[in-house]
């Protein structure tokens, strides 16, 4: 096997960095990144100060169905799809610009972290590749929002028309999403939304 160009080893080494800076968890790093697990914790540990957090990745599919998750998770896969169809780059690099991108439409509390990490981000890229979640079409907003893949299809709501009893009863920033979707300001998401969101 050919030896890797000092090149291709530095943007091997970009590439961690940014992620490391994101959130990334150790095994997210060790999948797309030609590093090895020792230089990787290596740059994690200089970056963070401390050593990359153990156990394991989330499996299931059902966090991302739940109402708040539901509601970022659908913000950041439709970014990501929108870079992966007009931007034509790599799909880590589509993940990683979408998470910048779904981190800016938060609002700036340095005391609530995002509900979506970047290795939650890169997990349903994956369940979605699988075709274990999809996106369906609200029927009120027409807006796209992560479902099971084979979940029926017929008449069904996403999270920000169909709000649950409890949704925003936690003290936390009023909600800011754009009048062309229909929300309620007492709840304690915040995302900017188009009509496609």
């Amino acid at each position: 096997m050919a030896a890797r160009s000092v090149y291709d080893d530095a943007q091997e080494v970009l590439l961690a960095t940014e992620l490391i800076r994101l959130g990334a968890r150790l095994q997210l790093l060790e999948s797309e990144t030609a590093l090895s697990r020792e230089r990787l914790i290596k740059l994690y540990k200089q970056q963070r100060g401390a050593s990359p957090p153990k156990g394991m990745l989330p499996f299931s599919t059902d966090w991302f169905i739940s109402w708040q998750p539901n509601i970022h998770a659908s913000v950041f896969l439709t970014i990501y799809q929108y870079l992966v169809k007009h931007a034509h780059i790599g799909a880590i690099q589509a993940i990683t610009k979408a998470y910048v991108l779904y981190l800016e439409q938060l609002p700036p509390l340095p005391s609530a972290p995002a509900v979506l990490s970047l290795t939650r981000a890169w997990t349903l890229v994956r369940f979605f590749e699988h075709r274990m979640l999809s996106l369906q079409p609200c029927e009120k907003c027409h807006g796209q929002f992560i479902s099971h893949a084979f979940q029926p299809r017929h008449k069904s709501r996403c999270g920000v028309c169909h709000l649950p009893a409890r949704a925003g009863k936690r003290k936390q920033a009023p909600i800011h999403i754009q009048p062309d979707v229909q929300a309620a300001a007492e709840t304690d998401v915040s995302i900017n939304s188009g009509s496609s969101w």
